[in-house]
């Protein structure tokens, strides 16, 4: 450790006001266990062993990847899903003691040479869905936590007293250490730790430093993300990238876990040690070049980041303004990505990971906070990312400097920005109808628009406030629903109909009324409702590409599998298809970008050694899907109830909403459901809405059914024996527990279509005979 204190940053950050002294927190610390290692080198991208840490026992251990595992698994996420399936069970919580948080890696993470090389994969049960959720993240850890020799990081059980868990990776030692003095919030946190754990007094020593950490906001909700940093060696700042979905940092808390650091020794390009470094640098010199030429007449990422769909998204009427009522707002240019502009910090190169030319990674800097209990400080704010822009409208606030305070306070509380937005959106249009007051909501006027209420919730929440709406209120929409129900306050249908979650998780920020793809994209999922599985709007709704059932059953194949592959491997997808090859537009399938699905091909090779094609890369991703569909189908989830999705994601709930797209909605109702014109001038509204609602509700049912069907599952959504064994899964616990639920299914007659077939209308699916037996 470095007897220093933090010095003023040029950038003059809020945490340079407090000039800690390094030397007495850490005097402060006991070491509780300690586990010294031999530091081998990585093998075409495998460290081949993970690290297991078991907070109530003490133990730590480490243990073989073996080539079946890669086999099967590949790495990543499917490495985290082998873990969880050998330490957990059916019954487990997210709080339960056997429950884990792993953090992977991937054979592929940590390459310099191709962008996009730098991603965590993250694990866990989810207090939200009480099911496995994944989340990816950029920042240090994964590559440094490789490098330090293991392909995965396994914690179980829980710490009596707060802890750090420190990964040495230079000297080779592992210890788990109190932490009672330091902060808990990660924009100071992580600055702390980074200059408290670095070898020299030198910022090329800090930058090999990365840290894990979740604020006081993952204490108090389910909402809770992992931070993990990486220190910018220009701004001389500890920034922050989030492992945001499904509550994973409320997990890390409940452990007791202050931080995790990652320290590592010098690396280089070659660090992975791959099968064949020259074939990495062509095809990372190849997607660098189309990068450089081609991003300023696309996506823009290298300028404003993700921050350019917010204007894409207006244009298309998919972005989602107070609780997805609307997919456009007049106020809404106020926050589009010029707006962010002029309040970046025009810094160029800007990645998360090393190497990373797409650059997305946009910061301002100097920013002054003007709320809660860092009022008056100037702090660094990484992004906003499209997401959390598209929170500010969803919650009607089209103010670019109130956006990124939220932003701001939802990284260092820990807090999600989606699952919040998402939620507090819902809770606003609930205080519309006076389903929701300011007494029953303690106190503040949750009104759309009232960005100083928002602000003071989500404070609140973070003190861990114990009002009974405060408690409720941070345990998400699910839990709200249900409350509100159960107090008498609201009609079921109308409250279920207008929360915007599944399985427990609150939808990111895309409407999807007017794309049956999207809706199979967000509902037909593993996790809940996120766009990383398929993002098909523009190829269902804008484009008319999939117009079938057949063919939105093979994108909703496909995709999900395609963007799985990253997981597996340490990427990030966007230098997939945020930049596209010039031509690509003619190609034959211009949506998965070919030219870029072969240079993952090569590149999987050259660091691996090993000879796979385009469809080999897919069958990966199939084994680690169906197996993360078959653990939530073992522990009492992943049937077709559990696939539902609230109508407002599939149409108008209020006539508010029909009458603001009312040619929209009648011309489906002409020419789809073939209501005769005189018949419809006849309807009311709420007769017309009652026909779209049951006509949408019948059309996800047959995308279902499609779906499953062409995915190798029951009618209910459960992966069969046969598909897994054609995938090369013999596990006999996971077959034999598939085979007990088919038949349980059964026998309650649950294997049926979904869909309501009338008249010439026939099963979107032919072929019946895969699920005559199984």
């Amino acid at each position: 450790m470095v007897e220093s204190q933090i010095p003023i940053s040029d950038y003059q950050t809020g945490n340079t006001l407090h000039k800690w002294d390094l030397k007495k927190l850490h005097s402060k610390h006991k070491t509780l266990h300690k586990y010294s290692y031999k530091t081998n080198s990585i093998n075409k991208g495998y460290a081949n062993r993970t690290l297991y840490i078991n907070l109530t026992t003490g133990e730590i251990k480490e243990k073989p990847v073996t080539n079946q595992m890669k086999k099967t698994f590949t790495g990543g996420r499917g490495f985290g899903l082998k873990l969880l399936w050998d330490e957990i069970n059916p019954n487990t919580r997210w709080d339960s003691d056997e429950n884990e948080l792993i953090i992977t890696t991937g054979p592929l993470c940590g390459v310099t040479q191709y962008p996009g090389s730098g991603k965590s994969l993250c694990l866990s049960i989810s207090p939200s869905t009480d099911i496995i959720c994944d989340s990816n993240v950029g920042g240090f850890f994964g590559p440094y936590l490789k490098f330090s020799g293991f392909d995965a990081l396994e914690i179980q059980g829980k710490a009596k007293e707060e802890v750090i868990i420190v990964i040495d990776g230079e000297k080779g030692n592992i210890s788990i250490e109190t932490a009672p003095d330091e902060e808990t919030n990660s924009h100071l946190l992580a600055e702390q730790l980074t200059y408290m754990y670095a070898s020299e007094d030198t910022d090329r020593s800090r930058q090999k430093i990365s840290v894990v950490s979740a604020g006081k906001g993952a204490d108090n909700s389910y909402w809770g993300c992992m931070n993990f940093s990486f220190f910018d060696i220009r701004r001389k700042v500890a920034r922050l990238k989030q492992a945001g979905r499904g509550g994973l940092g409320s997990v890390l808390r409940d452990k007791h876990i202050k931080a995790i650091v990652a320290k590592v020794n010098d690396f280089n390009g070659v660090s992975n040690h791959p099968s064949d470094s020259d074939t990495i640098a062509k095809l990372g010199t190849k997607v660098h070049e189309e990068i450089r030429d081609l991003d300023q007449y696309q996506c823009k990422m290298r300028t404003v980041g993700t921050a350019h769909l917010v204007e894409i998204m207006d244009d298309y009427d998919l972005l989602p303004t107070e609780n997805y009522r609307f997919g456009s707002f007049p106020k809404a240019s106020k926050i589009y990505s010029p707006e962010f502009f002029k309040h970046f910090s025009k810094i160029i190169p800007d990645g998360c990971w090393h190497g990373c030319t797409m650059a997305c990674a946009k910061t301002v800097d100097a920013f002054s906070i003007t709320t809660g209990p860092y009022k008056g400080q100037k702090v660094t704010v990484d992004g906003p990312e499209y997401e959390t822009c598209g929170c500010g409208a969803n919650m009607s606030l089209w103010d670019p400097l109130w956006i990124l305070e939220f932003n701001f306070y939802c990284d260092t509380y820990g807090i999600d920005t989606i699952s919040s937005g998402t939620a507090i959106a819902f809770y606003m249009e609930m205080y519309e109808y006076g389903i929701l007051n300011k007494e029953r909501c303690a106190g503040l006027e949750l009104c759309f628009g009232n960005g100083e209420a928002a602000l003071e919730l989500l404070h609140r929440i973070a003190q861990g406030d114990k009002d009974e709406f405060i408690q409720v209120a941070g345990k998400g929409i699910r839990r709200v629903k249900d409350w509100i129900i159960d107090k008498g306050w609201g009609e079921s249908q109308l409250v279920n109909d207008c929360g915007m979650e599944s399985k427990g998780l609150e939808y990111s920020e895309y409407v999807t009324k007017e794309s049956l793809a999207m809706q199979g994209g967000y509902g037909l999922t593993l996790k809940g409702p996120q766009h990383d599985e398929a993002w098909l709007i523009f190829m269902d709704m804008v484009n008319n590409q999939i117009p079938t059932f057949k063919d939105k059953a093979e994108a909703l194949h496909y995709f999900p599998m395609w963007r799985t592959w990253f997981g597996l491997n340490g990427l990030c997808k966007l230098p997939w298809n945020d930049v596209e090859p010039e031509g690509n537009a003619e190609t034959d399938e211009p949506a998965k970008v070919p030219e870029h699905v072969q240079n993952y091909v090569q590149y999987q090779n050259a660091v691996t050694g090993w000879n796979v094609d385009k469809e080999e890369l897919i069958l990966q991703s199939e084994r680690c899907y169906n197996w993360q569909r078959a653990m939530n189908v073992w522990m009492g989830r992943g049937r077709r109830k559990d696939d539902w999705i609230p109508y407002r994601s599939m149409g108008p709930v209020t006539k508010l909403e029909y009458l603001s797209r009312k040619d929209r909605y009648e011309k489906v109702l002409i020419e789809n459901v073939e209501v005769k014109q005189k018949e419809l001038e006849r309807m009311s509204t709420e007769e017309k809405m009652k026909i779209l609602y049951d006509y949408r509700q019948n059309q996800y049912q047959k995308l279902a059914d499609s779906v499953y069907h062409r995915r190798g599952w029951t009618p209910n959504g459960v992966p069969t024996p046969q598909k897994m064994k054609q995938l090369g899964i013999n596990d006999k616990k996971m077959l034999s527990m598939l085979q007990e639920k088919i038949d349980e299914d059964e026998k309650a007659g649950l294997n049926k279509w979904g869909g309501n077939y009338k008249g010439k209308e026939k099963p979107p699916v032919k072929d019946l005979k895969y699920w005559e037996k199984w």
